[in-house]
C-alpha cells in the first residue's frame, strides 16, 4: 500500500484523505476529469462520468494521462473496471466528426467504426436526421447541425465539429494599453492562455466553447481578448440590465468602441449596433405564457460573427433552442461554474461547446489574482415556538422556515459589528425576510423589482463608499462588480444550488488589501443543513473549506 491521499473504488467514485500532505495537489490533478460529489470533513468523494471525461478529451488530455494521473495518486491498484470506463468514454471523443460537404446545404457526419454506425441507425431521434452517403459517413441537413450533436451526446457519441465558423461583418475593434480612466491596463497571462485556448489557430474546430474562471478573475477581458481576435459583429448575452452595463462600461474603458457602436438592447431599451448586449429574460420575454418568443430573433438575424453567453449555466430553455441554429458561428460561453441544477450541462457542451479552458480558484488565489477568502458556516437553533410548526410543515414549507428563523437577525447585527471597516453584502432568497433585515440594519435593499435606475445608484453608491452595507436578494447571483465588497453574509438561498454558492462567493473576490469572508447561517438540525452541504460542494472542489460554529458559541 502507497502513502498515497487517493483510494479509487471499482464504481469509479474517488476517496480523497483531505488530511494527507499531497491531498492539495492530488485535488488539483482531479478537478480536470472528476466531478465532485461530496465533501465532509476527512474524505472528500469524486466520481468520473462520460461528460467529465469527454471535457478532458477536448481540453486535449489523453487516456495515459489521465489513468497516470489515477496510478499516481491511487493508494490501492486500480480496477480494470475503471480502466475500462475511462478508456472506453475518454476515446469516444474523435471518433464521430462532422466536416464540409460538396454541397453547402449539407455536412458530413464521419463515423469511425460500423458498430457506432449500426448504433446511432437504432436510434430514431438520430436516425431521421441521418441520410446514409458511403459505408463511412452520413449527411446531415445544415440547419441540423445542433440537433445531431445534442442526440448525439445523449447517445454516448460527443461531436468533433470540425466545420470552419462563418465570418459576420468585421469591426474595429482594440484593446487599449491605457484604460481611458488613464490606469495601464494588461491581459494577465492566464485570460490569454484562456482566449488563445479557445481560438486556437482560428482553424477547424476551434472558436466555440466553454471558459471556466473564478468570479472576479477578469472574464469580461477574456470576452474582450476573443472580439478583438475575431474583430466581427458581437452579440453579448448576460444576466441583467446591471451586468449590461458593466460590460459596455468595460468596452468603453478599455476598447476602441465608441458609444456609438454598442447597443444596449433591454427592457429599456432596444438598440442593435456592430456590438450589442442585450438580456437572457428580454431574449426570453413573451406576452403570453404560450405565445412566441418575440426577440429571439435578435440571436438569428443579427448578421452576428461571435456570441458570448456571459454566466453559460445560466442559459434558459429556450435559448437551446434557438443555439441550435447558430452553430455556423463564433460561440463563447463564460462561467465560474459549470455546474447546472438541472442537469442540462450536456447541452451546453454540444450547443456552446466543450469545456476550453479552467483554473482552479486557488491557483488565481495563490497568485494574488482573487482575494483569499474564509467561508464560515454559523449554526442556529430554531426557536421553541417554531419547532411544532417546523415538524408539520411539508418539506418545502420546512426549508422557508428555517430559511427565515428569526434569530439570524441577532447574527447579523454581531457580524457587522464585527467587520466594522469592511463593505458588506447581506444576501438572501426570501423578500419578507430582507426587509426587515433592511429595517433592521437600516441599509437598502435591492430586488429583482428595484428599478435599474436606483439600482445603478445604489452600487454606485456603494462602490465610491458613501454606502457600507447592501442588503439584496438573487440579483446578486449575477455579474454585479463591486470590488470594495469584503464580506458577504448568506442568511437564505436556492435550496442546494452549489452554482448560486459559488455566485454568491465570487462577489467579495475582487482582489484588494484584505482578506474577505463569507459567511453562512444555517438553522441547526433543518432540512437547511442538507442543502447547505449541497451548496457548498463546488467550492469545497475549488480548495475551499467552511469553518462550522456553532451560535451562540
Amino acid at each position: 500500500m502507497k502513502d498515497t491521499p487517493l483510494i479509487v473504488q471499482s464504481d469509479r467514485s474517488l476517496l480523497l484523505d483531505v488530511h494527507h500532505r499531497d491531498s492539495e495537489a492530488c485535488r488539483g490533478d482531479l478537478i480536470r476529469f472528476c466531478e465532485l460529489v461530496k465533501s465532509p470533513e476527512h474524505m472528500h468523494t469524486y466520481t468520473i462520468t462520460a461528460l467529465s471525461l469527454y471535457n478532458a478529451s477536448a481540453l486535449g488530455l489523453t487516456v495515459d494521462a489521465i489513468m497516470a494521473t489515477l496510478e499516481k495518486w491511487s493508494r490501492f491498484p486500480i480496477a480494470d473496471s475503471v480502466r475500462f470506463f475511462v478508456q472506453d468514454m475518454a476515446s469516444r471523443w474523435g471518433k464521430v466528426t462532422l466536416t464540409e460537404s460538396d454541397d453547402p446545404t449539407y455536412y458530413t457526419l464521419h463515423v469511425e467504426s460500423e458498430r457506432i454506425r449500426k448504433e446511432l441507425m437504432q436510434r430514431t431521434a438520430i436516425a431521421k436526421l441521418l441520410r446514409t452517403r458511403d459505408e463511412t459517413s452520413f449527411l446531415i441537413q445544415a440547419y441540423h447541425r445542433g440537433e445531431v450533436k445534442l442526440q448525439l451526446i445523449k447517445a454516448g457519441w460527443p461531436v468533433d465539429d470540425r466545420i470552419p465558423l462563418s465570418g459576420g461583418e468585421k469591426i474595429d475593434i482594440s484593446l487599449l494599453p491605457t484604460t481611458r480612466a488613464g490606469l495601464p491596463f494588461d491581459v494577465r497571462p492566464y485570460q490569454q492562455n484562456a482566449a488563445n485556448a479557445l481560438l486556437g489557430d482560428m482553424g477547424p474546430g476551434s472558436g466555440y466553447g466553454v471558459i471556466v474562471m473564478p468570479c472576479g478573475s477578469g472574464k469580461t477581458v477574456v470576452g474582450m481578448k476573443i472580439m478583438e481576435r475575431i474583430a466581427m459583429r458581437t452579440l453579448i448575452v448576460t444576466t441583467n440590465v446591471a451586468a449590461v452595463r458593466q460590460w459596455k462600461a468595460e468596452l468603453l474603458d478599455k476598447s476602441s468602441l465608441t458609444e456609438a457602436e454598442i447597443g444596449e438592447y433591454s427592457g429599456d431599451r432596444k438598440e442593435v449596433r456592430d456590438v450589442t448586449i442585450c438580456t437572457y429574460q428580454v431574449l426570453t420575454w413573451r406576452k403570453e405564457k404560450e405565445g412566441p418568443f418575440l426577440h429571439l430573433d435578435l440571436l438569428t438575424q443579427g448578421g452576428w460573427g461571435l456570441v458570448i453567453y456571459d454566466e453559460v449555466h445560466m442559459l434558459p430553455a429556450p435559448i437551446f433552442k434557438v443555439t441550435a441554429e447558430l452553430q455556423a458561428i463564433h460561440r463563447l460561453g463564460l462561467t465560474a461554474t459549470l455546474v447546472r441544477e438541472d442537469g442540462r450541462e450536456e447541452e451546453v457542451f454540444s450547443l456552446v461547446g466543450p469545456k476550453r479552458f479552467d483554473v482552479p480558484w486557488s491557483e488565481l488565489e495563490q497568485q494574488g489574482f482573487i482575494a483569499t477568502a474564509y467561508c464560515h458556516e454559523i449554526r442556529i437553533e430554531l426557536p421553541q415556538e417554531l419547532e411544532i410548526p417546523y415538524a408539520i410543515a411539508t418539506k418545502r414549507q420546512k426549508y422557508r422556515i428555517a430559511s427565515e428563523n428569526p434569530r439570524k437577525l441577532e447574527v447579523i447585527q454581531a457580524l457587522i459589528e464585527h467587520h466594522p471597516d469592511d463593505f458588506i453584502l447581506v444576501i438572501g432568497q426570501y423578500l419578507d425576510q430582507l426587509e426587515e433585515i433592511s429595517k433592521l440594519l437600516d441599509a437598502p435593499l435591492i430586488t429583482g423589482s428595484t428599478p435599474n435606475s436606483r439600482r445603478d445608484e445604489l452600487y454606485n453608491a456603494f462602490r465610491e463608499g458613501l454606502i457600507r452595507i447592501l442588503v439584496v436578494s438573487k440579483v446578486a447571483n449575477f455579474a454585479i462588480d463591486l470590488p470594495d465588497a469584503s464580506v458577504a453574509i448568506q442568511v437564505s438561498g436556492s435550496f442546494g444550488s452549489r452554482s448560486e454558492e459559488a455566485q454568491r462567493l465570487g462577489r467579495i473576490l475582487r482582489p484588494k488589501n484584505r482578506s474577505s469572508f463569507f459567511y453562512s447561517i444555517i438553522t441547526q438540525y433543518s432540512s437547511e443543513e442538507e442543502f447547505g452541504a449541497n451548496r457548498q460542494k463546488f467550492l469545497a472542489e475549488q480548495g475551499y473549506t467552511y469553518e462550522v460554529e456553532v451560535w451562540p458559541n
